[in-house]
């Protein structure tokens, strides 16, 4: 993979939909190589998607009405590499999110209209009707599954991240933060989860830990960098691409796997399209350089499902 030929898009990769000052610090030449063989510092640049075609058998699955528009709506979460975010122009995207959309939009010979949303603002909208579907690593859950339907494309879930100098091992149990002070997405799973479990350190007569919630991804990595908080919690995936991007930074564990996928209205009847899209993907192996080509090749399902059940994580000590 050739170097990247903006210089300073490591810190756009690594935190943010627009490059931060001051947040990450600058790659040296040949230093870290991810799984997909990509430096630090750079960007896979792989095209997988122009090669897709339609497959008329599967576009035949989408309602009438939308295969004679020709166009869906999606909204896209940004800033959260290797899922989606913007390249140092500012107004492209790129990600492992953005080519699964785009290539099942090619199977089903459609035109995807996106635009950029708030990561929490996307499911209640796609409920009032504004977007057709939406991504943006969103997990499985039985919660969300009462609202939202989901086509799944990757198994990611949960997983922490700390400093190279924290005296932390492994994270089992969410009894194990008790204490500290831990950073994430606002409205995401790891918050929900946070704060479910958060009474758990007084029953065990600890010090609760302290959640520290924050809409801008990039905002997550810098409070851990500057050490306002001791651990991040966030998608598998997510760490996992940081920590070869940004130095003083590593992988703590994975904590609880979840499916993840396209989102949709409840009762949405695009979802059997979208799903055989995924999977002829699969079949002719576009699916497979996806993630090879975001290092996520652990990610892989073995077919697309339609809100399938919440995979279960570890029981509570």
């Amino acid at each position: 993979m050739p170097r990247s030929r903006h210089s300073a898009l490591f810190a756009l990769i690594t935190v943010a939909a627009l490059a931060l000052t001051g947040c990450a610090d600058p790659a040296e030449p040949g230093a870290g190589t991810a799984k997909n063989g990509v430096k630090k510092g750079d960007t896979p640049t792989t095209d997988v998607v122009s090669s897709v075609r339609k497959v008329d058998a599967v576009a035949e699955l989408l309602p009438e009405d939308v295969r004679k528009a020709g166009t869906l709506r999606i909204a896209a979460a940004t800033g959260s590499p290797p899922g989606a975010f913007y390249e140092e122009d500012g107004t492209t995207l790129a990600g492992a999110d953005i080519d699964f959309a785009d290539a099942a939009a090619k199977v089903l010979g459609v035109e995807l209209k996106r635009e950029v949303a708030s990561f929490e603002a996307i499911l209640p909208a796609l409920g009032s009707g504004k977007y057709d579907l939406g991504t943006g690593n969103f997990g499985v859950t039985d919660e969300r599954r009462k609202t939202i339907d989901f086509v799944t494309y990757i198994n990611d879930g949960q997983g922490f991240a700390v400093r190279e100098d924290s005296p932390l091992k492994e994270i089992t149990d969410l009894t194990d933060l008790c204490g500290l002070n831990v950073s994430t997405g606002a409205g995401t799973t790891f918050e929900v989860a946070l704060q479910e479990n958060l009474p758990r350190c007084a029953e065990k007569g600890k010090k609760p830990y302290e959640v520290k919630t924050y809409a801008d991804p990039a905002a997550v990595w810098l409070s851990l960098k500057q050490k306002r908080t001791d651990v991040n919690m966030s998608t598998i995936n997510g760490l996992r691409y940081a920590v070869t991007q940004q130095e003083g930074l590593r992988f703590l564990n994975e904590y609880k796997r979840l499916d993840v996928g396209f989102a949709f209205k409840k009762g949405s009847p695009l979802t059997p399209a979208f799903q055989a899209a995924v999977n002829e993907l699969k079949k002719d192996g576009t699916y497979d350089r996806i993630l090879e080509k975001w290092g996520t090749t652990e990610s892989a399902i073995e077919k697309s499902q339609i809100s399938p059940p919440e995979l279960k994580g570890p029981e509570p000590k």
